[in-house]
């Protein structure tokens, strides 16, 4: 007889998986007027599972050994559960502004974030793809929810088609592992390829694993979703989108690579290495010609994906360590901006999203003008802010690790791209005003 599975581990999933389907029917049974009720619910629902998880820990795997909790895992939670819950929050005013106040938002936020917590601890390839899917739908629809917008729909549809080709990569990848090393269990790959090392089979479905991945944390080559994107869905989505999937995709990368590929280091450290030298590249330059805020955000984060990945390149335990500093760091600077990019709108209540709108900003609004002068400087590492030791640990594991040239070029990188972070805040300081903003009240997000 089968014994019944201890669910203290994945006391967190649980939770928010029922807490959805009650939110879901308090939507549907209260009808339109229940907008405002279940995101209060919902933002309650998610500091509840940072409690649990912070509160009540309990280590373990459960599952048969598909879910694992450990501190590692823990800690990203808890950056997921802020990240969703701050992005809840966020979108109140901007969605009645906007009047596109729909129920559905805060619980497909909370289906799409059970997703990401299984990412998280998954210990089994099977356990990965069913975390990934349950975040990938929601988040497809997340992204076209404002559907009287063309360019929300147009987002929409876009991330829908690559983000089924790149499933369909990671799963073509993990059925080559799985075909070569005969097992899904995360310590059975692992003693396979100790015992045997990696085959020409494996290594096909690591890169294609590999692929699949960089599409979901907007790494070159699978990027050229990401501006668009960022620019058509609504600015709390984008916001959302920008910190807690990508935080949950790089946590079950470095999951798979750590615990179930380590034998084959010298195979992924190569992929992982060119990936992250192209995303710092593409990330420093192609932001340079932007001229709307969310586009370069967008390139922004496609940089500092490629910083981040520096610290998984080395491969070793400094590494990891270095990559969840700086994933804290980028949801605390990338979550900061979008709140003031949402804080700012014109006279007339339009949104304020091109970069010249900023101009003299710091006369019209000088504390906005300051805080986003201080974040700019962080995302561009200027130090002594977060950003800058959000670097330093990355490039700092990857001199460790003797990839010295990977941190000379993440450096040189990372001053080309400190110039458009600093343009920006020479328009908010130097340059005459472009107009006044509506100060923030009820009424403005």
């Amino acid at each position: 007889m089968m014994a019944f599975p201890d669910l203290m581990p994945a006391l967190p999933e649980i939770l928010l998986g029922v807490g959805a389907l009650v939110l879901l029917m308090v939507g549907v049974f209260r009808g339109e007027n229940s907008t405002n009720v279940v995101t209060g619910m919902a933002v309650a629902l998610l500091i509840c599972a940072i409690g649990v998880l912070v509160l009540a820990p309990a280590d373990g795997a459960t599952f048969d050994g598909s879910f694992i909790m450990d501190g590692y895992g823990r800690f990203l939670k808890v950056l997921v559960l802020i990240g969703s819950a701050v992005a809840i929050a966020m979108s109140v005013a901007f969605a009645r502004a906007e009047k596109f106040e729909r129920f559905e938002y805060p619980v497909l936020i909370v289906i799409a974030t059970l997703g990401m917590l299984m990412m998280i601890s998954a210990n089994d390839l099977i356990a990965v793809y069913l975390g990934l899917e349950l975040q990938s739908l929601a988040l497809y629809v997340i992204a076209a929810i404002n559907r009287d917008q063309l360019r929300s729909t147009e987002a929409g549809l876009k991330y829908f088609v690559l983000g089924a080709l790149s499933s369909g990569m990671l799963l073509y990848g993990a059925s080559l592992v799985y075909g070569f090393t005969g097992h899904t269990n995360f310590a059975g790959i692992h003693m396979v390829l100790e015992r045997d090392g990696a085959s020409l089979g494996f290594v096909f479905g690591l890169v294609f694993m590999m692929a699949g991945f960089a599409f979901k944390v907007s790494a070159v080559p699978f990027h050229m979703w990401t501006p668009d994107v960022y620019e058509g869905a609504p600015t709390p989505v984008t916001a959302f989108f920008a910190a807690a999937p990508k935080i949950a995709a790089m946590g079950v990368l470095m999951r798979i690579v750590i615990d179930a590929f380590q034998p084959a280091t010298a195979d992924w450290q190569q992929i992982i290495a060119f990936v992250a030298l192209a995303s710092m590249i593409l990330g420093a330059f192609a932001a340079i010609g932007q001229t709307n805020i969310k586009r370069l955000m967008a390139y922004s984060s496609i940089g500092h994906m490629g910083f981040a990945l520096v610290g998984l390149a080395a491969g070793t335990e400094t590494g990891i360590q270095g990559v969840l500093i700086y994933l804290a760091i980028y949801l605390a600077m990338t979550v900061g901006v979008f709140a003031c990019i949402l804080a700012m709108r014109r006279e007339d209540g339009s949104m304020v999203e091109e970069i010249s709108s900023l101009a003299g900003l710091s006369r019209t609004n000088p504390v906005m003008g300051t805080l986003l002068a201080l974040l700019m400087f962080s995302l561009a590492g200027i130090p002594p802010l977060g950003g800058f030791f959000a670097k330093y640990f990355v490039f700092a594991a990857a001199v460790d690790a003797g990839l010295y040239w990977l941190a000379v070029i993440g450096v040189i990188a990372s001053v080309v791209g400190a110039y458009y972070y600093l343009r920006i805040v020479k328009l908010i300081f130097f340059d005459e005003a472009a107009g006044t903003f509506k100060r923030c009240r009820a009424n403005c997000a």
